[in-house]
């Protein structure tokens, strides 16, 4: 028997959270057209049981830093329900490969071979994307389906009820999140997209990474190894 979206939520801290969308008439409508799109002979991203690998991965008192994603990678084999993440072996999309350049040039780190940020993930890094599901090659195809409502409730309840969060958002998509954020209490990261289309204008040489351990380290927080 397939598990209902609801039941695919792993963590009893994000449940408890979230459990007033899981009954909302958007929710249903949501579970109700992917419900259509697996059963279809079309191929949907990433599988049904990692769609909420982002959220599965970290206890919602244990989140350190976000990085919000817009959409799941629409390649075969890529998306495994981490932002900007591909699995092991994946060849690395042009976004990735420039957060991992970044990397190396501010923090040292050399350019791994696998692109999967699980580790990351593993240390409190909520790698989110907006909308959690996408039809192979068919970019934003799930857009406006439910999921951005639902995703912006992951976003206020780490405001809320987390303390000194670095949220990272790369992008005039992901800075339109600004507004869910307690900036009293949380620390934002803003530049341009790491896509070639714009990663010359502002993303190299922003340094993210750094500035998230070190805001990290002044609250006495543990910095994250990337």
């Amino acid at each position: 028997m397939d598990l209902s979206l609801a039941e695919l939520i792993a963590s009893s801290s994000w449940r408890k959270a979230l459990s007033a969308e899981l009954s909302k008439d958007y929710f249903l409508k949501l579970e109700n057209f992917l419900d259509l799109e697996y059963k279809s002979k079309k191929d949907i991203f990433p599988a049904k049981e990692n769609i909420f690998e982002a959220i599965n991965l970290i206890d919602l008192r244990n989140v350190k830093v976000v990085i919000l994603g817009q959409d799941p990678y629409h390649g075969v084999g890529e998306a495994h329900g981490l932002s900007f993440s591909v699995q092991d072996g994946v060849r690395f999309p042009p976004s990735l490969r420039n957060i991992l350049k970044e990397l190396q040039s501010d923090v040292g780190i050399e350019i791994p071979e696998s692109g999967n940020l699980k580790k990351w993930a593993q240390q409190g890094v909520l790698l989110l994307n907006a909308v959690l599901t996408v039809e192979k090659d068919k970019a934003a195809s799930h857009q406006k389906k439910g999921w951005e409502i639902f995703t912006d409730k992951i976003i206020q309840s780490v405001s809320e009820q987390s303390e000194h969060v670095v949220f990272i958002l790369w992008g005039a998509f992901a800075q339109k999140k600004e507004q869910l954020i307690d900036s009293s209490k949380h620390y934002i990261i803003k530049s341009v997209h790491p896509s070639p289309l714009s990663s010359h204008r502002g993303f190299f040489g922003s340094r993210p990474f750094s500035k998230t351990n070190a805001w990290l380290a002044e609250k006495g927080i543990d910095p994250v190894k990337w």
